[in-house]
């Protein structure tokens, strides 16, 4: 019978259960990790993975993350190096999503990877979501649980709004602890690096282990977070704005206070886990445009104004 909702499952062994059970069969569960909630099905089955297009109504072109359990389950999915061998020792599990080759004969579907040589790879830091992967012991292609472009979720009440009965269950593991995606690097095989989406972990944390990044240029999108126009509120969107104009919900920061502040001492690991609860807020009031104060590009700063100007653009 045809659910008007998801499945509510508690993050609990009987709910892990249940959200394992689905998955099996190929079906699409929401599930919390430190970062945002993943809309999350099975990698290795074609018409699982298509089914998470269609419900996010994401384009083709955009390859989807892959959540593994283990570091022996990546090296059954991509070729490591012994950079990224330092790199998942260091941050896994942890908001750093690693673009790697894809290995030769793995059962990933080619939707996941965009028909890509690469495949994008992150071991998640939540304790509901890494029993699950353990009960599993499959790899779970999983984007986040919301609409193509829209705000991501951090929180169930999110994922129902966003998705509503287009996801079969919710495991419910309360707020995200981060609330910003994963830092998305791609090793290259010449031995360079690129930084293909702030997050978390910032881009100089990540040079002083690997050296010098070398600059973006235009070419294929390798994995979430790199289209122009992203995290949309629905909404015009001003950014560094100190004082709102009469018809604008004000995001605020610091000392410029807000209708939702990110953090009144200005504390970006705090705005950070903050940022969507804002955004879908201030989608959801009456006031027609949304204006957001000044952020630091410093540290985790970098990665809230990426999402900012993607969400104005």
């Amino acid at each position: 019978m045809q659910r008007d909702t998801p499945e509510r499952l508690a993050a609990d062994a009987v709910g892990i259960a249940r959200a394992a059970e689905l998955l099996r069969a190929g079906r699409l569960v929401a599930v919390p990790t430190e970062t945002v909630y993943g809309l999350a099905t099975r990698a290795d089955i074609e018409a699982a993975v298509a089914a998470v297009f269609t419900a996010k109504g994401r384009p083709d072109f955009n390859p989807l993350i892959v959540h593994v359990g283990s570091l022996a389950m990546a090296h059954d999915l991509a070729r490591l190096d012994g950079r990224a061998e330092i790199l998942a020792q260091r941050y896994w599990p942890g908001p750093l999503t690693l673009v790697l080759p894809l290995r030769s004969g793995t059962a990933i579907a080619p939707a996941v990877t965009a028909g890509l040589p690469t495949v994008a790879l992150r071991m998640p830091d939540h304790p509901a979501l890494q029993r699950l992967l353990r009960e599993l012991a499959l790899p779970l292609a999983a984007p986040s649980a919301n609409r193509s472009g829209e705000i991501s979720p951090t929180a169930p009440e999110h994922v129902v709004r966003s998705l509503g009965a287009a996801v079969d269950a919710i495991l419910d593991g309360g707020r995200c602890a981060r609330g910003l995606e994963s830092t998305v690097v791609a090793l290259r095989d010449d031995g360079s690096w690129q930084l293909l989406r702030p997050g978390p972990i910032a881009g100089d944390e990540l040079a002083q282990l690997l050296g010098p990044a070398t600059p973006l240029a235009d070419a294929a999108i390798e994995a979430p977070g790199q289209l122009a126009r992203h995290y949309s509120p629905g909404k015009p969107v001003r950014l560094e704005v100190r004082k709102a104009a009469d018809d604008e919900f004000l995001i605020g920061f610091g000392p410029v206070e807000g209708d939702c502040s990110l953090s009144a001492i200005g504390d970006l690991a705090l705005a950070a886990a903050r940022l969507y609860a804002c955004l879908h807020e201030a989608a959801a009031s009456p006031l027609p445009r949304i204006a957001v104060a000044p952020i630091p590009e410093d540290g985790i700063g970098a990665a809230i104004n990426d999402r900012l100007r993607r969400a104005a653009a």
